[in-house]
């Protein structure tokens, strides 16, 4: 008789069906998945035959890879260094900015309190190119628009927008200034204009009822195998990367109560810490690059999500 398959596994099994029904399977945003919670911290790095090896049981094949790195390089996110018939590819300075920008927001907590400033920015008459461009930009950061022409953000410093649209050589075509508003009340109207709020409930609640039901399988058990437990870690942090990305990260004052987005938080940190270690031994094992094994870990990795994550257990 056929081994009865655990909870867990049954759990697991519908988290990645349900990935490799998506039509099209969005394999370069699964690889960028890889490199930014994975490879990153390892040196950004891999052979092309050991990319193809981790995404396989994705559902990815090897023609679908090869054309998404392809796709990933011309874009300017990757590079590729050949070597003979083999290839490695490893991220730009552009795709390193990029990441550490978004490990910043994907693993960090969300501000507590706030001292009422909001950080504008006015786009100047010029290109509609150069707009768009800067506009683009803007709302990777998570701004919102409160009107044509001005953005705005409650959580953003001044100089931090200035030195982030400095290396993105956008800081010469806007405007930088800060304002408050007269009451909580303008506050909350602020927000509701410049960003739907219903529409990021609904993606963090689509993430919760995906996740939530492996968690509970789970109960707290780290004793994975490897490949289940980087299978398990890929997609969590891919499907909260896709709707947490989009939260321009509002301070509490400005969020409506029992916001999802703090369950969505706490669940994907206890699913990653159950899972990061072992997770992290089928990556040395099943990952190289022309110089041999991966890296070790850089030391900030083991602090994602505000805890401590296990270095024994990565071993």
């Amino acid at each position: 008789m056929p081994k009865r398959r655990s909870n867990v596994e049954v759990q697991v099994q519908k988290v990645l069906a349900r990935f490799r029904r998506q039509r099209p399977l969005r394999a370069g945003s699964l690889i960028i998945t890889l490199f930014g919670d994975a490879l990153a911290p390892r040196g950004g790095e891999i052979s092309l035959g050991s990319l193809i090896g981790l995404t396989q049981p994705f559902g990815l094949t090897e023609r679908l890879v090869r054309t998404s790195v392809s796709r990933l390089a011309a874009d300017g996110w990757l590079q590729a260094e050949r070597h003979g018939r083999q290839s490695d590819y490893r991220l730009t300075e552009h795709g390193r900015t990029r990441f550490a920008e978004a490990t910043r927001r994907i693993y960090g907590e969300a501000a507590q309190t706030w001292d009422g400033r909001w950080s504008l920015v006015i786009l100047p008459r010029g290109s509609r190119r150069t707009l768009e461009k800067v506009r683009g930009e803007l709302k990777w950061l998570g701004f919102g628009q409160l009107a044509p022409g001005v953005l705005a953000h409650p959580g953003r410093k001044l100089e931090e927008v200035r030195g982030l649209l400095r290396e993105l050589k956008v800081l010469d075509d806007v405007l930088l200034m800060e304002a408050t508003a007269d009451g909580g009340a303008e506050n909350g109207h602020l927000a509701l204009t410049a960003w739907d709020l219903a529409q990021q409930r609904r993606g963090y609640e689509r993430f919760i009822s995906m996740f939530e039901p492996l968690y509970k399988a789970m109960g707290g058990n780290r004793e994975l195998e490897p490949l289940t437990a980087f299978i398990i870690r890929t997609l969590l942090i891919h499907e909260y990367r896709k709707v947490h990305l989009r939260d321009p990260l509002l301070p509490n004052s400005l969020l409506p109560p029992d916001w999802a987005g703090t369950r969505a938080y706490e669940l994907c940190s206890e699913l990653y810490r159950q899972t990061f270690g072992t997770a992290e031994r089928h990556l040395t094992a099943a990952a190289t690059t022309r110089h041999g094994a991966l890296p070790a870990l850089s030391r900030g990795t083991f602090e994602r999500f505000g805890t401590v994550l296990m270095r024994s257990e990565t071993r």
